[in-house]
């Protein structure tokens, strides 16, 4: 059941990864939470793959060979697994300071890399992680995809929390899939906007962040939209000329958190500027919010328009000892007895 009076205090995250650095991103990660805490936040949310960052000189296209030779194994070898001491870190971190963590990072199974994210409570309790279901555009040269059970709403001891990576916002029907799951609040996690500034408008500032105001409108959802950022960092590890600049550009830092009725609830931060934001958050306004829209009640019409939604994970070897084989009565053969 969802409760509707809930109050606290929430934090959104706007910071540069420490790129090709795990230990280094974890310590980061722990210091921003920290700082959350000490402000009274409840939950604080990162933005996509801050651990260790996510490999912007490949989605630049500034990458190629260079990309292959010098960094394809460090990128792999300082992303995370979940069964690791630098994931426990971040649970006990959540732990420690009586906060809750949606954290964004490169999760590493075997030789494969995924987008993933970890909702974990303030006990510590990893309450979901998830990958992203399909990897955009040059992503998939570097990660896989997810399944149906990463679209989902888990119980939180802030209520009904769910979470995308950046551009599964823009697809209707993951959308509808998360607001059938009654979420209420949704953590919209995105990279920089700094790649191909000035040229790409679909991938700037304004659109991405209309997703996340459009997100929290049609789901009736408060929705924390974590970024990354470029700075001075990743242009001393991955640029190298004055064309790579050129596509790649200082900053890209849009951290915005928005009300169920699409409010903008606190004051950005500039472009370039590392830092949290902060918002009191009361679902009470979310009732309100519904009395206009709800498009998976009221304002549904499944008789005309239906979601087919698969959330069953798909493992990629089914042992045949583990499944559940209906077993009948069969007659045995035996060899006849002699007369």
């Amino acid at each position: 059941m969802s409760d509707y009076t809930n109050t606290f205090k929430a934090a959104c995250v706007q910071a540069e990864p420490v790129w090709l650095d795990l230990a280094g991103s974890i310590d980061k990660t722990i210091a921003l939470a920290t700082e959350a805490a000490e402000a009274g936040g409840a939950i604080i949310a990162f933005p996509e793959n801050l651990d260790p960052g996510l490999p912007v000189v490949d989605l630049a296209g500034l990458g190629g060979v260079a990309w292959q030779s010098q960094f394809v194994v460090r990128y792999a070898q300082n992303s995370l697994e979940l069964d690791s001491p630098e994931f426990d870190r971040v649970t006990d971190t959540a732990w420690r300071l009586g906060i809750a963590i949606v954290l964004g990072y490169s999760e590493r199974v075997g030789g494969t890399l995924y987008m993933g994210q970890a909702m974990i409570s303030s006990t510590g309790e990893v309450l979901k992680t998830r990958r992203k279901l399909k990897p955009n555009h040059v992503e998939r040269a570097v990660f896989g995809d997810g399944d149906g059970s990463d679209i989902a709403v888990v119980d939180s001891e802030v209520g009904r929390l769910g979470a995308l990576c950046c551009a599964e916002h823009l697809q209707p029907l993951t959308k509808y899939a998360m607001f059938s799951q009654h979420e209420q609040l949704h953590v919209a996690v995105w990279p920089s906007f700094s790649v191909y500034e000035n040229a790409a408008y679909l991938l700037g500032p304004e659109v991405n962040t209309a997703a996340s105001q459009q997100y929290a409108v049609e789901g009736q959802t408060y929705v924390l939209a974590p970024t990354g950022m470029v700075g001075q960092a990743a242009y001393d590890t991955f640029v190298q000329t004055d064309a790579q600049r050129e596509l790649l550009s200082l900053g890209g830092g849009h951290a915005r958190i928005y009300g169920p009725d699409g409010r903008s609830l606190a004051t950005p931060l500039a472009p370039t500027e590392e830092g949290l934001l902060y918002a009191d958050l009361d679902y009470a306004n979310i009732l309100a919010a519904k009395s206009s829209y709800d498009p998976i009640g009221y304002y549904s019409r499944p008789d005309v328009l239906q979601l087919l939604f698969n959330d069953a994970a798909t493992p990629r070897v089914v042992h045949t000892d583990h499944l559940d084989v209906e077993r009948r009565d069969t007659p045995v053969l035996t060899e006849a007895e002699p007369a």
